[in-house]
């Protein structure tokens, strides 16, 4: 799978932009603050109609225009897929699947992936439980239609049971015990879900970071949840719900459940989030990213296209070419300020793209 054509009507700082992509390594260099991210966050866009910067997807529109417009054409080994985005001020959206129109975003899921490599990605390892959680989400999300309905059905019970523990009168009504049958049952399945992608992350994630360090670390992704009894969930979930209605009660909110699990990453035992140099989160970040390619190649039979937004200047030397080595069969967009440090890594069949100012020109040249 890879990208042929992109093209973008008042997206971000483009007016309009029309690219044809090369089907291997693609080299988008220029200053900062240019627009090289926008692109790859533009193609982002439609593996899940949703940005990685923003959740304001107004903020993806040309200051001065009223909507925007994304074209993405995919080739891929059964049918070709052209996908198109218009997004409106209003924060509607229309999304198109060769020319059919999708009645939900998330129909989107799965037709076109990718991974993405970005400065913030580093979050993932340091920051709170959401960035794990979302991390979690979004790669079940693209691979399992039903993960992401019940997810989205967990998420509206959940607000409703909220709504009954601020309010009295419900709250004694007796109708919290519907919403705790309904959030165990669709809890167990998003724990079960979650503990069976960690499980595959932990499988090949072991490998390549044996890979990367000269295998001198040993990496351990492990879920962290409330629930001690994962064959049988539904249950254990539903009778410690019902233990915490009065505390819950009292705070206003629910204190358990997958909505405050976690996971933690471990090098050589020791947790990465706390103790870990800034070396090894780095490293932990691409052990995750490429550990998730390759359950979505496994799962699909299609390798996803990846996303470089200018990590390689983060890295040491070592974790550059660990990348660089890696690219052979995979679509590729590298976004750097300067190209000489990947000469050597870059074969005869790339493009080069120099961006400035919202415009885009094909080079030949390193």
């Amino acid at each position: 799978m890879y990208i042929k054509n992109l093209k973008l009507v008042n997206f971000r700082n483009y007016d309009m932009l029309n690219v044809e992509f090369n089907s291997k390594v693609n080299i988008l260099t220029g200053n900062n603050a240019q627009g090289k991210t926008n692109i790859l966050e533009s193609i982002y866009y439609c593996s899940l109609a949703k940005s990685h910067r923003t959740s304001k997807d107004k903020e993806l529109i040309k200051w001065d225009k009223e909507d925007s417009y994304i074209s993405l054409y995919v080739c891929k080994e059964r049918i070709d897929k052209k996908i198109e985005i218009k997004i409106f001020k209003s924060g509607k959206k229309g999304v198109n699947v060769n020319s059919i129109k999708l009645k939900k975003v998330s129909e989107l899921f799965g037709i076109f992936n990718v991974v993405m490599f970005a400065p913030e990605d580093l979050k993932i390892v340091k920051d709170s439980p959401s960035y794990r959680r979302r991390f979690l989400d979004i790669e079940l999300s693209r691979l399992n239609p039903k993960y992401y309905y019940q997810l989205v059905q967990y998420h509206k019970v959940l607000d409703q049971r909220n709504i009954s523990l601020k309010n009295k009168k419900l709250f004694e009504s007796g109708i919290i015990d519907v919403y705790d049958r309904q959030l165990s049952n669709l809890g167990a399945y998003i724990i079960k879900q979650r503990e069976s992608y960690l499980k595959e992350l932990n499988s090949k994630g072991k490998i390549i970071h044996f890979d990367i360090t000269d295998k001198k670390e040993e990496i351990e992704f492990e879920y962290i949840t409330s629930v001690e009894n994962i064959q049988n969930v539904s249950e254990e979930l539903y009778n410690r719900l019902v233990k915490n209605r009065q505390k819950d009660s009292e705070k206003g909110n629910t204190s358990i459940g997958p909505h405050r699990d976690d996971f933690s990453i471990k090098i050589n035992k020791i947790d990465t989030r706390s103790f870990g140099s800034q070396g090894q989160q780095r490293t932990a970040i691409l052990t995750i990213k490429f550990a998730s390619m390759e359950i979505i190649k496994s799962l699909t039979g299609d390798s996803p296209v990846l996303l470089l937004d200018d990590v390689l200047s983060e890295l040491d030397i070592n974790r550059q070419k660990y990348i660089l080595n890696s690219l052979n069969g995979i679509q590729t967009l590298i976004t750097c300020t300067g190209i000489e440090d990947i000469k050597s890594y870059i074969n005869k069949d790339f493009k080069i793209f120099k961006i400035s100012n919202g415009s885009i020109i094909e080079s030949n040249e390193f």
